[in-house]
């Protein structure tokens, strides 16, 4: 019998991905805090799982059976938007506020360690599932 791994994984399987997706998003974030006229971007964690369950994008399309399949994404298709910045504009036209992308990675950073630690869950039981325990 086979295992049907969208149905075994739920949607832990993409919460991971959209999770490690955010987690370069805000790192790009503290990274260009010093950048002038560096928007603060984010991902809306609805739109983005959304969009992981249903698989919406742009299809490329293939011209030969060798060519790899790839999707392309624009940011509202994925659920990454620019952020609407917490404190006045310095002059430089940058919008990063370093404590608060701080804090968001830490929390990203935690929810990322829960949804891998709910997928182990899964593979454990499908593991002891397989083994017959």
């Amino acid at each position: 019998m086979a295992i049907n791994f969208e149905k075994a994984f739920g949607m832990h399987q993409h919460t991971l991905g959209i999770r490690s997706r955010r987690t370069e998003v805000l790192a790009g974030n503290i990274a260009n805090a010093d950048t002038p006229g560096y928007k603060a971007r984010d991902l809306n964690f609805a739109d983005a799982l959304q969009s992981a369950k249903s698989r919406s994008g742009v299809h490329l399309n293939r011209t030969h059976d060798s060519h790899k399949f790839a999707q392309s994404f624009s940011m509202a298709q994925s659920g990454e938007l620019f952020r609407t910045g917490n404190q006045p504009d310095t002059g430089d036209g940058n919008t990063v506020d370093l404590e608060v992308e701080r804090n968001l990675f830490m929390k990203n950073s935690m929810e990322y360690q829960a949804s891998l630690d709910f997928l182990n869950s899964k593979i454990s039981g499908l593991r002891k599932a397989i083994k017959g325990q």
